[in-house]
């Protein structure tokens, strides 16, 4: 198992070095170069010389990569020009990070609460209400885009029935902070009515952020399900008069989680693209919102340590999978 980790962690370094060389170029595509996008209309002959100089973008081109590659390992990303000007990018992105981790787990959380379960019930019940009722659930899920559903939600039972609130991720004054993550924080330091009223913010965001990861893991599940039931070895362990628990967990789900964990990594990967529009809906300040503002702004300092972050995220996420593969089946140890 150690070496299999070290290798996918291997595996990660050269992914890092090529994501870093596309950021890099990406950048020097832009539309009349980073100075222009960065000044716009307030260019000035001096102040793009300054900013030219400043960026290290009158070095040769292999030196420009070279001073990107290692600031970006220190962390220096620059600073703010829209989002919070003059504050540093990187500091900007360590504030808002929390809540959309925060937001991406209790969406998460709840797919997986349902999605695993109902998938696994619609294919023992092939065809029966459950079945088709599930199926229609998850249709609606795919179908219904995020930023609808999250005004349906905040629209119903925020604004008309008052159950939840409307936006933002906290109402208590004053709430202690530890980590950033608020509901944690209101844990950690007994403030209860902290850490209920950041859960309560969280209620409607991570039901809809959590639509479209519920419908694409329940479908996956539920086919792979079928199509374990089909195998000689569940009606063998049937017909020895094994029990239904052991039947579920050792001879079915077992065998029938390799592809569900694969859409669980992809879902988790794809929550970012989610998390922008639905916190833009409920004002809810993680990255995704962070995100759409700097591309209004043009703030590419933000832009990039968030495209950077977001990539990174998703290498480890399937890292994670990749992990849990060697787990549940010890073949994949030896590939």
């Amino acid at each position: 198992m150690l070496k299999f980790i070290i290798r996918r962690l291997l595996q990660l370094v050269v992914v890092f070095f090529v994501l870093s060389i596309l950021l890099f170029a990406w950048l020097r595509a832009l539309p009349g170069g980073v100075v222009s996008a960065m000044l716009g209309e307030r260019a000035t002959p001096e102040s793009r010389a300054a900013l030219t100089e400043a960026l290290g973008l009158n070095e040769p081109l292999h030196m420009q990569y070279w001073s990107f590659l290692t600031r970006a390992l220190r962390g220096d990303f620059g600073v703010s020009n829209g989002v919070q000007t003059g504050k540093p990018a990187a500091e900007i992105f360590l504030d808002r990070f929390p809540a959309t981790i925060e937001l991406s787990v209790v969406a998460l959380v709840l797919a997986l609460v349902f999605a695993i379960p109902l998938g696994y019930l619609s294919a023992k019940r092939r065809g029966s209400v459950v079945d088709n009722g599930s199926i229609l659930l998850s249709l609606v899920g795919v179908a219904v885009p995020v930023f609808f559903l999250a005004f349906v939600l905040k629209y119903v039972f925020a604004i008309k029935l008052g159950w939840l609130p409307v936006s933002g991720r906290q109402d208590v004054p004053n709430a202690t902070t530890v980590t950033g993550f608020f509901v944690l924080d209101g844990l950690l330091t007994r403030e209860w009515d902290a850490a209920w009223g950041a859960f309560k913010h969280l209620i409607l965001p991570g039901i809809a952020l959590a639509s479209i990861p519920f419908a694409m893991i329940f479908r996956i599940t539920r086919a792979s399900v079928l199509e374990v039931l089909d195998e000689d070895f569940v009606r063998t362990a049937e017909a020895k008069g094994l029990s239904h628990r052991v039947i579920r967990g050792r001879h079915v789900m077992r065998n029938a989680l390799l592809p569900v964990v694969t859409a669980i990594g992809l879902q988790t990967g794809a929550l970012l693209a989610g998390a922008v529009l639905t916190e833009t809906v409920f004002n809810f300040g993680g990255i995704g919102s962070t995100l759409a503002d700097a591309f209004t702004k043009r703030d590419y300092p933000i832009l990039q340590v968030i495209v950077l972050a977001a990539a990174v995220t998703y290498v480890l996420v399937n890292l994670l999978v990749d992990i849990l593969y060697a787990v549940i089946d010890p073949r994949v140890r030896t590939r």
